[in-house]
């Protein structure tokens, strides 16, 4: 099976790096113009741009800012044309003890709900609102399996983003479908990067394979494959799905 993306044009959100920077790759192996979105990551952005052969372009928007991702997809859409998928992979998990000041608590709460969840919401309709005129669009939503199976307590507010990402998804794949609108979840597990090294120093190593089933945790790239299946229109009926890749440590 080849997958040919050729004539798309796809977004990467978090894409300087991390499970966003081996889907740019992937998609562009595919043929993709890959936009690749960062927020303070100029330097790593533009390595994986030049990666991929300069076949596509740098944005930027701080996505713990409502108010520069309000009119960002639009304007991506603007400059580089019709946007054919969305990959909504930008995201952050910190900790926040469950004997944390509550203002302190409250605001590791708010940061993570705007960057994980506001954010995605408000790329996932304005994105919608474009690509319904094309009556064509996909969006594949960067989950968790923490969404499904809850997190641990220092991470809740990580699990409650990622839940609401669920709901999201799958209002948006009931309600559109007839407009030509596809979306997806991907519900990682573990997944070697850069954030979840932060999280490793903090537990150990052990913590996470002793998690799962597969021998090697999983790695950015295991995701790439699935997420440019899903953009290329070849699996276009698993509109509404979760797709686990999590190495067989949740399986719902």
């Amino acid at each position: 099976m080849n997958i040919d993306l050729s004539s798309k044009t796809v977004l990467v959100t978090g894409a300087s790096r991390g499970i966003g920077a081996a889907v740019a790759e992937q998609l562009a192996a595919s043929g993709a113009k890959v936009l690749i979105h960062y927020n303070r990551g100029k330097d790593k952005a533009n390595e994986v741009l030049n990666k991929l052969g300069g076949r596509g372009a740098i944005i930027q928007s701080d996505l713990s800012d409502a108010n520069q991702v309000i009119g960002f997809v639009k304007r991506a859409w603007d400059e580089f044309g019709p946007i054919s998928a969305v990959v909504n992979n930008a995201g952050i998990a910190k900790p926040a003890a469950d004997d944390m000041r509550s203002e302190e608590w409250l605001a590791v709460w708010e940061e993570t709900m705007a960057v994980n969840t506001t954010s995605l919401a408000i790329i996932c309709k304005e994105y919608v609102e474009l690509a319904r005129k094309e009556k064509d669009g996909r969006i594949i939503n960067v989950s968790s399996r923490a969404a499904f199976r809850g997190d641990t307590q220092d991470y809740i507010a990580y699990a409650a983003s990622k839940g609401a990402v669920v709901s999201i998804t799958r209002t948006i794949a009931r309600h559109y479908g007839k407009e030509g609108i596809k979306a997806f979840l991907i519900a990682p597990g573990f997944t070697r990067t850069d954030m979840a090294n932060e999280i490793l120093a903090e537990y150990g190593e052990g913590f996470a394979l002793n998690d799962i089933a597969l021998p090697e945790l999983t790695k950015p790239e295991d995701l790439a494959p699935m997420i440019t299946l899903l953009c290329s229109g070849m699996a276009d009926h698993a509109t509404g799905a979760s797709i686990d890749i999590n190495a067989g440590s949740y399986v719902h």
